[in-house]
C-alpha cells in the first residue's frame, strides 16, 4: 500500500462517489486556522514541503484499491475507478517560515474533485502539526531573548517522523541545533548532546564519571552535574575541567530544581575555580513560559536544551484548522454551519504594513502596501521550483518576525493582528449567501406544503 491510503474513510467514500457521478471539474479547497490557540500571538507556517512531497508521488495503485474495498465493505470493482488516480492539479500556498494570522488560507489546492478530495486528510495532517510545533519553537526563541536554544525532544515527541519534524522545524526558527543524529546528518544541523545520568551512575563516583567521559572525548565537553547533589556536582566538575585543562568551549548541564538559582550558584563556583568560560546548559521540562521566566529573573543560564514541551507543543497540541471546499466547477461555494462559517472562492491573502493583513480573492489587486503571500508551488500536478534550503525558510521567519507587532510577540497574554477581508470577498460571500438563504427557504416552502387529497373512480388519492 502507499500512502494514498493514509486518509480518512470518508475521503474515499467520497472520491468513489464524485467518480461515479462524472464530477471530475476542477474545485478548490483552502486549508486555513480558524483561530488561533490560547497565549498564541502568530502563526509560523509549516509543512508544505511534506505536502508536496505527498502530492507528488500519489498514485492510488492495485494494492490501495483493494485496501479501499476492504475498509468500505464493497466489491473492488466499485472503487476500480479510483485505480490510477494520481494529483494532476495546482497548489498555491504560504511558504514555510512565514508568520500567519487565524483565518488566513495557509494552501489553496484546484484539482478535479474527487483527486482534492481524497488529499485532504494527508494535508491537514501535515500542515497542522507542523506549524504547531513551528509556532511553539518560535515563542521560545523569542523567549530565550538571544540566548542559544536546542532541541531534545527526539524521545517523546509523537513518533520518529515527528521528532524528525521538532528537529528541523527548531533549526527553522533558530534552534542552534538537535539531539535527533538521524536530523543532524540529514538536515545539515549540528547534533548536540551530554550524557545521562546513568552514565553517572555506572561509575563508583561522580569524578570517575566525569574523567571517563573526558578521556573519551577529547575537545570540550557538558557534564552533568545533578545526579546526586548539584552543587558538589559542578564542584567535581570544576575540579575535572580544570585538572584537564578543558574549560574552554566546555560545560555544566543542570536538568532538575529550581534552575535559576542553581545557575547561579553554578556560576559562582566555576568563576571561583577559574573557569568563567565554562557554560550553563539548562534541561528538563523547559518551553518558552519557563525560559522567560529564567530569562526575566537574570539567570546565569547559556543554554536552554527544550524537549517534550516544545515536541508535542503541550500547551497547545492541535490547531482548530480546517480544508473546506470553495469552489466547484466555476461556483463559488460556502459553508454557514453556526461558528463554521466559511468565506467563498480563491483567495489570497495580502500582507500590509503592521500586519494589518487583508485576505481577498485570488484575482484582486494588492490594496496600497500589500503584498501577496501565496505563491504558486505546484502546477500540473510538479513543483514549479526548487525545495527551498532551511536557511532559506530560516531567513524568511527572521525577517517576518522582526516587523511583527511586539504585542503579538508576547510570551503570555499576547495579542494577534487580525486580518479583514476585502470589500470584493465580502461582496461575494453576500452575494452566495443569500442565494443558499433563498434556495434553503424555496426548498422548504415545497417540503411544506400539505397533500390533499381527491376523490377519483379508483378511491381516495393524494397529491
Amino acid at each position: 500500500m502507499s500512502d494514498a491510503t493514509t486518509t480518512d474513510l470518508y475521503e474515499v467514500t467520497m472520491a468513489m462517489s464524485y467518480l461515479q457521478e462524472g464530477m471530475n471539474g476542477p474545485a478548490t479547497f483552502s486549508l486555513f486556522v480558524r483561530d488561533l490557540p490560547p497565549e498564541r500571538g502568530f502563526l509560523v507556517a509549516a509543512g508544505l514541503e511534506s505536502v508536496l512531497d505527498y502530492l507528488s508521488g500519489l498514485h492510488v495503485g492495485p494494492e490501495d484499491v483493494d485496501a479501499f474495498a476492504s475498509a468500505v465493505h464493497r466489491p473492488r470493482r466499485d472503487l476500480q475507478p479510483l485505480l490510477g488516480l494520481e494529483f494532476t492539479g495546482d497548489v498555491r500556498a504560504v511558504p514555510e517560515g512565514r508568520i500567519m494570522l487565524a483565518g488566513e488560507p495557509l494552501l489553496e489546492v484546484t484539482a478535479p474533485l474527487p483527486q482534492a478530495q481524497l488529499a485532504e486528510t494527508y494535508v491537514l495532517n501535515q500542515l497542522s502539526h507542523q506549524t504547531a510545533i513551528a509556532s511553539k519553537a518560535a515563542r521560545c526563541v523569542l523567549a530565550a531573548a538571544g540566548h542559544t536554544v536546542v532541541d531534545f525532544s527526539l524521545r517523546r515527541t509523537h513518533g520518529p517522523q515527528a521528532g524528525f519534524q521538532a528537529a528541523r522545524l527548531g533549526a527553522m526558527v533558530g534552534f542552534a541545533g538537535t539531539s535527533n543524529v538521524a536530523a543532524a546528518t540529514a538536515l545539515g544541523i549540528p547534533a548536540v548532546g551530554t550524557m545521562a545520568h546513568s552514565f553517572v551512575e555506572a561509575f563508583a563516583t561522580e569524578e570517575d564519571a566525569f574523567r571517563a567521559f573526558a578521556r573519551s572525548h577529547p575537545g570540550p565537553v557538558t557534564l552533568l552535574v545533578d545526579t546526586y547533589d548539584t552543587e558538589e556536582g559542578v564542584r567535581v566538575a570544576a575540579r575535572v575541567l580544570r585538572d584537564l585543562d578543558r574549560g574552554p568551549g566546555s560545560a555544566v548541564r543542570l536538568d532538575s530544581g529550581d534552575l535559576g538559582a542553581l545557575a547561579v550558584r553554578a556560576r559562582s563556583v566555576l568563576d571561583e575555580a577559574g573557569l568563567p568560560e565554562v557554560r550553563i546548559v539548562a534541561s528538563g521540562g523547559l518551553d518558552e513560559y519557563a525560559l522567560d521566566d529564567l530569562i526575566r529573573s537574570g539567570a546565569p543560564i547559556d543554554t536552554y536544551a527544550v524537549g517534550t514541551r516544545v515536541g508535542v507543543s503541550a500547551d497547545a497540541p492541535y490547531l482548530d484548522s480546517a480544508y473546506k471546499m470553495v469552489e466547484y466547477d466555476g461556483r463559488p461555494v460556502m459553508k454557514l454551519s453556526s461558528a463554521k462559517v466559511t468565506a467563498p472562492g480563491p483567495k489570497q491573502v495580502f500582507r500590509c504594513p503592521g500586519y494589518a493583513d487583508v485576505i481577498g480573492l485570488a484575482e484582486e489587486h494588492p490594496p496600497e502596501g500589500g503584498r501577496p503571500l501565496l505563491e504558486t508551488v505546484m502546477r500540473g500536478g510538479q513543483r514549479t521550483g526548487t525545495r527551498p534550503t532551511l536557511n532559506e525558510c530560516r531567513e524568511r521567519f527572521t525577517a517576518d518576525l522582526g516587523r511583527l507587532p511586539s504585542p503579538a510577540r508576547r510570551i503570555r497574554a499576547p495579542v494577534a493582528p487580525r486580518a479583514t477581508a476585502s470589500e470584493r470577498l465580502s461582496a461575494l460571500a453576500a452575494r452566495v449567501r443569500r442565494h443558499i438563504e433563498e434556495q434553503t427557504a424555496a426548498a422548504s416552502a415545497r417540503s411544506s406544503v400539505p397533500e390533499r387529497t381527491v376523490s377519483g373512480p379508483h378511491g381516495s388519492v393524494s397529491r
